[in-house]
């Protein structure tokens, strides 16, 4: 039970990201580049700051951290990218469609099996995802911001597979944080649209902030606290939860206005979550 509370407040906080950042970038409170290097310092900041009240320490120099750190960063600098053309729940969807496919054949190179049933759930809720992005489904994204989220997605998903085996979830998490911080720095020194012009900067820099020390880098600490307890498979079914969220609040909040084929696409992906996690009965179960 405490397992399951766990997980829907690290899915919460997912779609949290979504709607903070269409908020600000979506509304050009904020470049998107911009967003992204504040929500990876506010994201270190918190982290290093708890890691140092437990009397720890942050080395960086680990592989599998600056690894992590480097996926992050992909993912950050993505999903901020993308959201200055997507709504809410549409990037969602892209984003967490494609970290399924990214974890289940990431769990599959590891090793993992999945059963059947969890094949056809997550074929079924894939199915959604492209019932949405099809075109003419009324829905589609510009082709760039498609492929930004789906850089997002693959950045993502590595870094999740990274945390399945994290002995420090803290610890590993507030260094991904860090070295994350510093490839984005890198985007933004480079990047050439004008940087946070706009009178209402800060409402984006609040977002941004509130995003990476919250839902971000306590959201992915207790993610990677969870993560060693789930399959690749599991993890990557769970997450088609967020789209959905997602789009609630962007509908309540953004004042976004879901399509049929958003609402559709939502039925189907919880369908083939529900599906694929439903635990099966074992030869001889009374069934009671």
């Amino acid at each position: 039970m405490k397992l399951i509370a766990l997980s829907t407040l690290v899915m919460v906080a997912f779609a949290a990201n979504s709607v903070l950042n269409r908020a600000a970038v979506g509304a050009g409170l904020i470049a998107a580049l911009d967003f992204a290097l504040l929500r990876a310092v506010a994201g270190a900041a918190v982290l290093v700051v708890l890691i140092r009240l437990r009397g720890g320490w942050l080395p960086l120099l680990v592989p599998r951290r600056v690894l992590g750190g480097a996926m992050l960063a992909t993912y950050l600098i993505g999903f901020s990218l993308a959201y200055r053309a997507m709504d809410a729940g549409l990037g969602a969807l892209i984003l967490f469609g494609g970290v399924q496919i990214t974890m289940f054949v990431g769990g599959l190179i590891m090793g993992e099996r999945p059963p059947a049933r969890r094949w056809w759930g997550a074929a079924l809720a894939l199915a959604g995802l492209v019932w949405l992005v099809w075109p003419g489904a009324g829905a589609m994204a510009p082709l760039w911001a498609v492929a930004a989220m789906g850089s997002a997605a693959f950045g993502w998903g590595i870094y999740s597979l990274i945390g399945r085996g994290s002995a420090d979830p803290l610890g590993d998490t507030g260094a991904a944080f860090v070295w994350a911080t510093v490839v984005v720095f890198v985007a933004v020194l480079v990047q050439t649209q004008a940087s946070m012009a706009n009178d209402a900067a800060w409402q984006g820099m609040m977002l941004a902030v509130i995003s990476g020390a919250v839902s971000s880098g306590l959201g992915y600490a207790l993610w990677y606290r969870v993560l060693p307890l789930i399959g690749a498979s599991v993890a990557g079914l769970m997450q088609l939860s967020v789209p959905v969220i997602a789009g609630l609040g962007g509908t309540v909040l953004l004042a976004e206005t879901p399509t049929r084929a958003m609402l559709f696409a939502g039925a189907v992906v919880l369908g083939g979550i529900g599906w694929g996690l439903w635990p099966q009965r074992t030869k001889g179960s009374s069934g009671s």
